[in-house]
């Protein structure tokens, strides 16, 4: 072997030792302009993260996966749920979400998400006579395929499938909602046949949002003043005694020892007066070293799978939640890094690395007229951006909430002009607008430029290329 390729390898096998063992991270694609694909794997492989989880399973996107090793979870949509519970349609699925996929150089599907959150409390039990039939026919469709020891079919569930009485508000004490308790002893039974894990969302910034009662160092991890006490078990913070909780729970069913997978956890950083980077910093930081160490909870010590949510910012998802759904992302928009981010969880204080070749719209802006003689349809104008375009960094505790009056209608006039793709016509708004080259962005509030949208059509070969590859490539071998 040459030398430029053994210092290649071992450069390799040096950058996938940096990394926190487990650690995949969650591919959201609602945005009004999506980075292609083969970008944002290769932002995957730049950064050496080995597992993605994915909300579909789009051909677009899988077939940027296809060869990259990177280990993946698909996912059934709760809007398809009804579907699977007919097991030809299950069966269909498979063959069309998986075992197409099973070949060499195919994706590394590991996981199938069967809905996600299907059994939250405001979707007032919709799906909740569906999922457990949907899960048990995708994993027994997937064991006929001849693929149940490698990929198993589990149920991402928010943290609110579980509680903890009012009378002993304490993570031994765990058990799942009385509501759902027989359906998830049920589940959890079906998870453990198939050696599954549960999956499970924890979310300490939703501890926080909407609550100034709770201690706020509580949902970090460098320590409190009074941790909570356990029957001799210091808790310092809201994700070990949330993830034990739910340990607490599976042991209430009888299957304590059931594998753990985090699906989601994260910290946004705009959208709300705690949704700021530097809450997002040292919220990871002190995740990714607990993860690094293996560390795990007291009463699951060890390694913890864990997805980080997510992966770049979101300016379509529903702000019904609140305005920092859109942001999530440890990239922005553009899939650049939002800060320095150690991965490896060992204080390196890394940077992460962006998406290369990023096109972007022109240097061109949609601002406030000045000279505009008739306001009273501003605020109408304003409103009709905002429902089109992200206007969340306006809101209480965002980067650009001390705008004047007329720097919000500036921004919220752009916005809409970029998701429109600067459109000239985008910019009229009954004359209260105007174009301008200038940009009028503070160091707080940038007035975005959006990317060029990605086209369906891609320079790499679709994925009924690379079948007819390996086809030729088996008969060539044969």
């Amino acid at each position: 072997m040459e030398k430029a390729s053994i210092l290649r390898m071992v450069l390799m096998l040096g950058l996938l030792g940096l990394y926190a063992e487990g650690l995949g991270v969650n591919w959201g694609t609602q945005a009004t302009h999506k980075l292609p694909p083969e970008t944002v794997v290769q932002m995957l492989k730049d950064n050496g993260i080995q597992k993605v989880k994915l909300f579909d399973a789009d051909d677009t996107t899988m077939s940027a996966l296809a060869g990259s090793g990177i280990e993946v979870m698909v996912a059934i949509p709760n809007n398809q749920l009804a579907d699977m519970n007919d097991y030809k349609r299950a069966q269909q699925w498979v063959r069309k979400n998986v075992t197409r996929y099973n070949f060499d150089g195919g994706v590394k599907i590991k996981y199938v998400a069967v809905g996600n959150e299907p059994f939250l409390k405001s979707y007032n039990n919709s799906f909740l006579n569906i999922t457990l039939p949907a899960l048990q026919n995708i994993q027994n469709a997937i064991n006929e395929a001849g693929l149940g020891d490698a990929v198993k079919a589990t149920v991402p569930l928010n943290a609110d499938v579980y509680e903890s009485p009012v009378d002993n508000p304490l993570p031994s004490a765990g058990v799942f909602r009385p509501d759902i308790n027989g359906l998830m002893t049920q589940m959890v039974q079906f998870l453990n046949k198939n050696a599954a894990p549960f999956t499970v969302n924890i979310y300490p910034f939703l501890s926080l949002y909407g609550n100034d009662d709770f201690p706020f160092n509580y949902a970090f991890f460098d320590g409190v003043d009074k941790p909570i006490n356990d029957n001799g078990i210091q808790y310092t913070n809201v994700f070990d005694a949330n993830f034990d909780t739910l340990v607490s729970a599976l042991k209430s069913v009888g299957f304590g020892d059931t594998p753990i997978l985090v699906g989601e956890v994260g910290w946004p950083t705009e959208g709300d007066k705690s949704a700021t980077t530097g809450n997002a910093i040292r919220f990871y930081n002190g995740l990714l070293s607990r993860l690094a160490a293996n560390k795990g909870t007291p009463r699951r010590p060890g390694f913890i799978e864990v997805y980080l949510f997510g992966f770049i910012d979101e300016d379509a998802k529903s702000i019904a939640p609140g305005n920092f759904e859109r942001h999530w992302g440890i990239f922005r928009y553009d899939g650049q890094p939002k800060f320095t981010m150690d991965l490896s969880g060992q204080g390196q204080n890394k940077l992460l690395i962006g998406a290369q070749n990023v096109k972007y719209l022109d240097q061109s802006w949609c601002v406030f007229n000045p000279d505009a003689k008739d306001l009273s349809k501003l605020n109408d104008n304003i409103n009709y951006a905002c429902t089109y375009g992200d206007c969340t960094a306006l809101g209480y505790g965002s980067s650009c909430n001390n705008l004047d009056a007329n720097g919000n209608a500036s921004y919220a006039f752009n916005m809409y002009y970029q998701v429109q793709n600067q459109d000239h016509q985008a910019c009229n708004f009954q004359g209260l607008a105007k174009i301008t080259t200038e940009n009028i962005s503070s160091p707080t509030c940038n007035f975005l430029i959006q990317i060029v949208p990605s086209s369906a059509s891609s320079s790499m070969p679709s994925f009924a290329v690379l079948l007819f590859i390996a086809a030729l490539s088996m008969i060539l071998l044969a």
